[in-house]
């Protein structure tokens, strides 16, 4: 914070004293002015390192719900137990910290076009998110994760419920990513149902008086989150937390779709990670501690709340009210949209991978149909597009994943001089060729240098009115012959 003088200093300029020095990014007074709910993880740090010490006896230990491995005076579980080995009981108190402050999403479209299943088929949808962590402007030490693409893993959805299957080509979307400079920074998903055709409203399902994100959910966003550790010094095996986060899009109280943030504690991600939680079978705001058994000890979860004269009371989590296991994390998209990858108006876009409905998959044939859609000197713009990208590193009949980290970096840095250079490389060269013998592709002169420099007379077809862009004698839609006439 800048520091500033008042009537108070007796000091040069040179100087500070208790009356003009910056405010500690922990200071409470000033949390409750901005109304901040949660300190930045970075801020908790520098609290916990703040005094004499300066955080020198610091040390964040993860908690672990296991027996401890190598004890030696007791024959082992069920059989045995000692207090060393023994995980001590657990009482959940709601984390005053959270890793990730803010979720922006670089522009609506993003969000859009994810929605465009959900509002297609009617059926739920998930996605991961990629994107970066930034410095957050707003919020004293604060990281705010940015959003650049949605990624749609395999998956089977109906109204009510989503499944995602194993996708075999996680690590080369991964490793994808990593070449442009992203990773995989949280997770969305719908739960959405209609409530009027004609005014697009949606149900309002999720609030104060039902849940705002189920146990299930809560555990599979554990789940995620322990599969993406948060590096940090100060804990003892060198992660803490996790700067994962999950996105809802639901309606809200005016029946309109909307996106929650949230992301789970670290005590939730103990509790998952050590299969000590589990979702009630009814009741979705609710979830349940195991108890322990002959295969698994289960230490004792309590949680607090207040009695009807106002005192605290601990109560078993069996069940456990998963509002003590989130935070909120706030998500939005910015008044002024970002692009990572150039986007051009009127260009029906390139089919998201694992779409199987009719007009949404991605095949040859849809990769000809969008590249016909440009001009030569838009190369840049045809390739800067992830799902575009991520098809032409995955295809079977070119394999061209190992030659595509030239144009991945210069799409990262957005150098187009280098892009163009690419595409004149022998394998995009031979892509083109393929295209250009692909009788049904009718994609005008791809040669050299991505696209050909002379467009062929577009004609129109008497019979069906369709523009025609290449020099065949039939229609491209409806196959009847020219009139040459």
């Amino acid at each position: 914070m800048i520091m500033s003088y008042t009537f108070s200093c007796r000091h040069g300029d040179n100087g500070c004293c208790v009356h003009c020095s910056p405010l500690e990014p922990y200071d409470e007074e000033y949390l409750k002015t901005q109304n901040m709910k949660h300190l930045s993880f970075h801020s908790y740090l520098r609290k916990m390192t703040a005094g004499v010490a300066k955080g020198k006896f610091l040390l964040l230990e993860n908690i672990s719900c296991r027996i401890k491995e190598g004890c030696a005076g007791h024959l082992p579980w069920p059989k045995g137990i000692c207090s060393k080995c023994q995980p001590s009981a657990i009482t959940l108190n709601r984390q005053t910290y959270r890793h990730v402050d803010n979720i922006m999403f670089e522009n609506s479209e993003l969000v859009e076009r994810f929605l465009n299943y959900w509002r297609i088929t009617g059926h739920q949808r998930i996605g991961f998110l990629y994107g970066r962590y930034e410095t957050h402007p707003d919020i004293p030490l604060g990281i705010r994760a940015i959003v650049a693409a949605i990624y749609e893993p395999p998956q089977e959805s109906s109204r009510d419920h989503v499944k995602l299957l194993p996708d075999e080509k996680q690590d080369i979307v991964n490793e994808l990513a990593r070449c442009l400079g992203l990773s995989c920074v949280g997770w969305i998903f719908t739960d959405l149902l209609t409530e009027d055709m004609q005014t697009g409203t949606v149900k309002y399902v999720r609030n104060i008086k039902s849940h705002f994100l189920s146990a299930q959910e809560c555990i599979m966003a554990g789940y995620f989150q322990n599969l993406h550790p948060n590096p940090c010094r100060y804990a003892s095996n060198g992660y803490f937390g996790s700067k994962f986060v999950t996105v809802c899009v639901t309606g809200d109280e005016k029946c309109q779709v909307h996106m929650e943030g949230y992301s789970v504690s670290n005590q939730c991600m103990a509790l998952v990670k050590d299969d000590c939680l589990v979702p009630t079978k009814d009741v979705p705001e609710l979830g349940f501690v195991r108890e322990s058994s002959d295969k698994q000890y289960v230490p004792d979860v309590y949680y607090k709340e207040k009695d009807s004269y106002g005192n605290e009371v601990s109560k078993l989590a069996r069940p456990l009210p998963v509002e003590y296991l989130l935070l909120d994390v706030p998500a939005s998209t910015p008044l002024t949209p970002m692009n990572t990858f150039t986007s051009i108006k009127d260009i029906t876009k390139f089919p998201v991978e694992n779409r199987l409905i009719d007009g949404h998959i991605q095949d040859f044939d849809s990769l000809c149909k969008y590249l016909r859609q440009f001009t030569p000197s838009q190369f840049y713009e045809s390739v800067s597009d992830f799902h575009l990208l991520l098809y032409i590193a995955t295809m079977d009949m070119l394999p061209m994943k190992d030659s595509m980290a030239p144009l991945l970096e210069a799409i990262q840095v957005n150098d187009k001089q280098a892009v163009v250079e690419w595409s004149k490389s022998d394998v995009w060269a031979t892509l083109e060729q393929l295209i250009s013998n692909t009788s049904d592709s009718a994609v005008s002169g791809h040669v050299g240098n991505g696209f050909a420099s002379a467009q062929t007379e577009s004609w129109t077809c008497i019979h069906c009115t369709f523009m025609n862009n290449s020099d065949r004698q039939s229609c491209d839609i409806c196959r009847l012959p020219r009139d040459i006439n």
